[in-house]
């Protein structure tokens, strides 16, 4: 048997919710193209938005949650919400600040600590945009009384001696969040530090990943239930030999996040956005593919493991990244180091995901490492099943010239410069968000 028959049968298999695994990548067939976002693992190609829906996108979720990010486990049973603190005059009367402890009923158990920001002067229910970050909180805002991070903070992060967050840090990211224009627009504007719940290292004793490996996952989940995407994993789960990666952690973080903010009826439960920068743009497209309550993702700089392609030329390497993040991602995926193109899927599927809700990449020019040609690209190699599901994909043939946004349902933004967030990238985000909903005010 040829290595497509082995992939055809395993994913009528998989389909079937019967299969416990997929084919080992040495079996699958290489493709230096992306793979047709349409084609199922064993050959079929959807002509339908039904048939997109019942077996093309569960078939997608399905591989790359095996060969790549590791499975998603499910809401916990139950959570909570303390409210630590509220200002209702926050940036000098422009907003009002809430924060908010998220927690799952489990002793030991990580945390999220939720910042959240809303516009005085807009009525009725506003737009919100979700987003994660680096360094703590308490960096975004200048704020004395924003909670400092008690867990490990990356020594990359201003004021951050021996990994511990230090009042000196206070405010230190705001350039990266311009949260006076997202504000200024009628947005509302959430935030959580990514390491509440998964530091950003290999092995994190004190992240939810470890948490559930001592056993934490039963009492969080309940006991384990039959997961069609993933048959194995009720075992998994009960024996805490569970797999999701990094990336899959904090994605799982950006879910409960919405799962607080839906609960709150000054926010438009139609006009959530996720946000994520590098890493956390990665992880932005990762949650925004996997929960259709968030209506928007804005995916900035994210390179390989994110929106470039695992088979490009330029920048950063499956091969390198797996090296350096062996935690952003799952044991299966480091079986494609030296052959990326035997991966069944590239990024374009990831965005594909997100059908037919607005994505849009956005990129620098000085950022080669992040591949911003190749990023455009899978935009373009999504767009088919944007227009299978109804509604146009990327608006363009060619990329932009810096400072030009393309505002289609598929959007994307360059601009001159470094690896950052900038207010000129925060202008972009809030116009494309208004482009595809309507003005905020």
């Amino acid at each position: 048997m040829n290595p497509l028959q082995v992939a055809r049968g395993w994913a009528l298999a998989a389909l079937a919710a019967t299969a416990a695994t997929f084919p080992p990548p040495a079996d699958l067939p290489a493709r230096p193209e992306p793979p047709d976002p349409l084609a199922c693992l064993e050959g079929q190609v959807v002509q339908t938005a039904g048939e997109w829906e019942r077996l093309r996108r569960p078939e997608l979720k399905a591989l790359f949650q095996h060969y790549m990010y590791g499975h998603l486990p499910p809401p916990p049973k139950a959570w909570q919400a303390e409210v630590r603190r509220e200002d209702a005059a926050a940036l000098g009367g422009q907003a009002a600040l809430r924060e908010v402890i998220l927690s799952w009923g489990a002793t030991g158990a990580p945390r999220l600590n939720l910042l959240v920001l809303l516009p005085n002067e807009r009525p009725g229910p506003v737009p919100v945009i979700l987003g994660i970050n680096f360094c703590g909180n308490h960096a975004v805002l200048p704020d004395p009384q924003i909670s400092l991070p008690t867990g490990w903070m990356p020594r990359h992060c201003p004021d951050c001696p021996d990994n511990r967050a230090t009042e000196a840090g206070r405010g230190k990211d705001a350039p990266s969040w311009d949260v006076a224009q997202v504000i200024a627009r009628g947005f509302a504007l959430a935030v959580f530090y990514h390491g509440d719940l998964e530091p950003d290292y290999p092995e994190a004793p004190e992240g939810i990943r470890a948490f559930a490996a001592r056993g934490g996952l039963r009492e969080v989940w309940g006991a384990p239930q039959p997961d069609a995407l993933c048959p194995a994993c009720p075992e998994l789960y009960a024996a805490g030999n569970y797999d999701w990666s990094t990336l899959a952690a904090w994605a799982w973080g950006f879910h409960r996040a919405v799962d607080y903010l839906l609960t709150d009826r000054r926010f438009d439960p139609k006009r959530l956005a996720v946000f994520g920068h590098s890493r956390n743009g990665k992880t932005a497209l990762l949650a925004g593919a996997f929960d259709e309550r968030i209506a928007l993702v804005l995916c900035h700089q994210a390179g390989c493991g994110g929106s470039a392609p695992s088979r490009g030329r330029v920048g950063e390497s499956v091969k390198q990244i797996n090296d350096r993040f062996p935690h952003w991602f799952n044991a299966a995926f480091k079986q494609f180091n030296d052959a990326p193109e035997r991966l069944p899927f590239d990024q374009h599927a990831l965005i594909a995901l997100c059908a037919p809700r607005p994505v849009l990449l956005s990129n620098a020019t000085e950022d080669q490492w992040a591949n911003p040609a190749g990023q455009f690209d899978m935009l373009v190699a999504a767009s088919p099943v944007y227009r299978l599901l109804g509604v146009p994909g990327l608006a363009a043939e060619a990329m932009p010239a810096p400072g030009t946004l393309i505002s289609s349902r598929l959007g994307y933004f360059l601009r001159n410069g470094r690896h950052s967030t900038t207010s000129e990238d925060w202008r972009a985000f809030l116009d494309f968000a208004e482009a595809q909903w309507g003005k905020a005010r």
